[in-house]
């Protein structure tokens, strides 16, 4: 079997934004909410995965977007590229999703929470060891919870994530395992065939069940995020050539005036200027 890969926006959707298998997504945010623990036994999709239109493709991918029992609502998304902005992208989507709610004159305590998922496929917090981490509002010195906590961010770093399939222990272990190595797999794993809802999730992934144009849209969000991995590692080198490069431009003009230095007083500024390649005014500019 060959499995589509989770972490493409199109196969994370594909898969955990099914109204066909809600069970996959609650499997999923239960054990990275909650510690594994049922507390979601229901929720509704949002904006739920339609078949891909090849000709308006970008607008079909967008963060799975779900409902639960007690109106908490919560965005996933799926990020592989480190994008400039990223960061305040996610509070921007977390503040918007909360303050979309009301309607002109409602009242404030018709508010309910909400909880922003992001998975990266790249360290955002180099500091911190642990790879789920959840941020919520504290005050600044005594880190006392703000009276109420209605936004929630909780992030997973994939990078962080080393565990090898004989060492997976929780439900989130074999859910961020699915994620990060599904494409690699040929055959579902038995301790992991064990859960329900991860064994349909590999029966969604597997690629002998996607459409034509669903293969296609795969395959094009798959070479746009090559692509831009490539662009930003051309921009990385061509700063870094070019950082080499003006230091050594500098280095040089430091070691022209540094001689011209020991040379004044000793002979002419016409001389300093021949001998260093600075210009007189260069020189005279030293004394």
């Amino acid at each position: 079997m060959i499995f589509i890969n989770p972490k493409t926006d199109f196969a994370f959707k594909k898969i955990f934004g099914s109204e066909q298998n809600p069970e996959i997504l609650i499997s999923f945010l239960n054990s990275l909410l909650y510690g594994g623990h049922p507390c979601i036994t229901e929720l509704k999709i949002i904006n739920p995965y339609l078949a891909p239109k090849i000709q308006g493709i970008k607008d079909t991918f967008l963060d799975v977007k779900a409902k639960l029992t007690d109106e908490t609502t919560v965005i996933i998304e799926m990020q592989v590229l480190n994008l400039s902005g990223f960061e305040k992208r996610i509070l921007y989507n977390a503040a918007k999703a909360y303050s979309i709610q009301l309607q002109p004159g409602e009242d404030y305590t018709l508010l309910n929470p909400v909880i922003a998922l992001t998975l990266t496929d790249f360290e955002m917090f180099e500091d911190l060891p642990q790879v789920i981490s959840n941020f919520i509002l504290k005050e600044k010195k005594v880190l006392t919870d703000y009276p109420i906590n209605d936004l929630e961010l909780v992030f997973v770093e994939l990078p962080k994530f080393t565990k090898e399939l004989d060492e997976l222990e929780t439900l989130a272990d074999k859910w961020i395992y699915f994620i990060k190595s599904a494409r690699g797999l040929e055959s579902i794993p038995e301790a992991m065939a064990q859960v329900p809802e991860i064994r349909k999730a590999f029966e969604v992934a597997n690629q002998a069940n996607l459409t034509r144009e669903e293969l296609e849209a795969l395959e094009q969000r798959e070479m746009y995020i090559h692509d831009q991995r490539n662009a930003i590692k051309l921009a990385l080198r061509q700063g870094m050539e070019q950082g080499i490069q003006l230091g050594r431009e500098q280095g040089i003009q430091a070691s022209k005036v540094e001689i011209a230095r020991k040379m004044l007083g000793v002979v002419d500024e016409d001389t300093i200027s021949q001998i260093t390649g600075l210009s007189l005014e260069e020189v005279r500019r030293l004394r």
